[in-house]
């Protein structure tokens, strides 16, 4: 294990009681100035006004309109392009989601009052393609980096805890629908365009399992979201009012490049979720501006556990 890569975090709790209150707003913008000259923007938004890709959009825009210069992107807020067919139509069994009056209290969504140590793992491009390794074993097969680091995240957080020899885990991961929809939406949708894939196994199993089928069943999660999926999905929440659920949920900052949006003063320096107490959902994001090992093509991994669990998940990690 190198102990570079894994860094300590620690929340700020007297933040909580102000973000408990941001639901009512669409999105709220906070600039902290210092007094060596430099700045941060704090911006918190509702998932119902952007995804991650129109965000970008929105902060294209926003750093054209402060360069008083054209739009980068015009945008497109026609939200009846993923609306719910009329009559709604589910076409697929739905486990990736959960009604309403079904969702527990260990909801992968709910924030944890367990006490949690807060950690950033630290994967290099060596580490990802032996992950790609693996992956392949006797076939060559064309894997890739987000699939093998999710199936070594869901395997990693699942056997970091205790559990059933009989309950199933199963990961959700976000999935851009742009594309894979009959049209496409325009390029610059804006609002939430993605849905949650999801692959599933029993724990026993899956702590059994060749590393290759985990990565395999991400895949297959992934290529599931075709048209037809993704507008069963719509007509489901249409008719159920639910949403995704289940032990680990992947979200991938990594490659939006929030980071690489040219503001009139220049380029961010760095760009990053702010931690949250929720052990139930793992974020991706780039490495650090300046890391030189591994290159560029690294990943910065933070996840929240409780102490043990945290111990576990550390041992597992690295273990390729």
């Amino acid at each position: 294990m190198e102990k570079s890569s894994i860094l300590g975090l620690i929340p700020i709790r007297f933040l909580e009681p102000l973000l408990k209150n941001l639901w009512r707003q669409s999105s709220t913008v906070e600039v902290t100035s210092f007094q060596c000259g430099g700045f941060a923007i704090g911006i918190t938004t509702s998932h119902t006004c952007f995804d991650g890709l129109s965000f970008k959009t929105f902060l294209e825009n926003l750093a054209s309109f402060a360069s008083n210069t054209p739009l980068d992107m015009t945008p497109c807020h026609n939200r009846q392009l993923l609306a719910a067919r009329s009559p709604p139509r589910v076409s697929f069994p739905h486990p990736e989601m959960v009604k309403l009056d079904n969702i527990t209290k260990s909801s992968v969504f709910k924030a944890s009052s367990e006490e949690l140590d807060f950690k950033v793992f630290r994967l290099n491009s060596k580490h990802i393609n032996t992950l790609k390794e693996k992956a392949k074993g006797n076939n060559n097969v064309r894997v890739t980096s987000f699939n093998v680091i999710s199936a070594h995240l869901w395997r990693c957080r699942t056997l970091s805890g205790t559990c059933d020899p009989d309950k199933s885990s199963t990961i959700l991961y976000a999935v851009d629908i742009r594309s894979r929809l009959n049209p496409p939406l325009p390029k610059g949708y804006i609002g939430n365009a993605i849905l949650t894939a999801y692959a599933t196994m029993k724990y026993e199993e899956l702590k059994e399992c060749e590393f290759s089928r985990l990565v395999e069943m991400v895949g297959e999660g992934s290529r599931r979201m075709n048209d037809e999926y993704a507008r069963s999905i719509i007509d489901w929440g249409e008719l159920y009012n639910g949403f995704p659920n289940g032990e680990v949920l992947v979200s991938s900052w990594w490659r939006l490049g929030f980071e690489e949006v040219k503001y009139p003063w220049g380029k961010p320096k760095y760009s990053c979720p702010v931690v949250y107490r929720n052990k139930d959902i793992i974020l991706l994001f780039p490495p650090f501006h300046g890391s030189t090992e591994g290159g560029d093509d690294g990943v910065n991994i933070i996840l929240a556990l409780p102490p043990k669990e945290m111990e576990n998940f550390q041992s597992l990690f690295y273990t390729f």
